[in-house]
């Protein structure tokens, strides 16, 4: 279907195989539409990271393949992998993954040069994104001199700098106060209102699942409940 964005089909993740099989991840099968803004929650253990990760392409699926946007990214060489995750996927990471040494103009522009992509082009691109996540004032701050929300919402910019497909997010808030968690998950809700942007968040985090639109709860690798609002 043309607004499929994420199609996993009875995916599984297995662990020592050829002692005893620890199944992280166990037949799971999630189908994500374009524009949609879904939690994927359960316990430790449960099999989000797993899921995400297979979904985002930094893992493979021991049995079962993973779909985005109707490409197979499972039978992809590495090489492939990392160009197809480069054009179509963004990431945003629990701990951020700024460069240090890069301003946050430069941490959102990196993506963008990796790509290829013109300068004038670059510097545009950038001083949207930078309005986008209320940060124009902060463009040629170190992240270590920037709070952990601002942080966030630098690597928020960086994710959505290549105009992906969907972004993942792991985590997102974990390390975050209550003040600067709400902005970002404001921001982010505003990405998927006005440019139908889909999210998929792997999180314990409340306020993340209080804002999420689809619920989708994990327990020993499998989908035990999955609802919309």
């Amino acid at each position: 279907m043309e607004n499929t964005v994420i199609d996993t089909h009875e995916v599984s993740r297995v662990y020592d195989e050829k002692t005893v099989p620890v199944y992280a991840v166990n037949g799971v099968h999630i189908h994500i539409e374009r524009g949609e803004f879904t939690a994927l929650v359960g316990p430790s253990g449960s099999g989000k990271t797993t899921v995400l990760n297979m979904i985002g392409g930094l893992d493979r699926p021991t049995s079962g393949y993973v779909e985005v946007n109707g490409v197979n990214i499972s039978t992809l060489s590495n090489k492939e992998l990392v160009n197809f995750r480069l054009n179509n996927i963004g990431f945003v990471f629990q701990s951020y993954n700024l460069i240090p040494v890069l301003t946050a103009s430069e941490n959102i522009e990196f993506i963008l040069l990796l790509q290829g992509c013109p300068k004038t082009e670059r510097q545009q691109r950038v001083k949207e994104l930078l309005e986008q996540v209320g940060l124009e004032d902060k463009a040629n701050k170190r992240p270590a001199e920037l709070s952990g929300g601002q942080q966030q919402r630098v690597a928020v910019a960086r994710a959505l700098a290549s105009k992906p497909q969907f972004v993942l997010a792991d985590e997102p808030t974990a390390n975050l106060d209550t003040a600067s968690a709400s902005n970002l998950l404001d921001v982010m809700a505003q990405l998927n209102k006005e440019e139908n942007m889909t999210f998929l968040f792997s999180t314990h985090d409340q306020r993340v699942i209080d804002r999420a639109k689809r619920v989708i709860t994990l327990q020993d690798g499998k989908v035990v409940s999955d609802f919309r609002r």
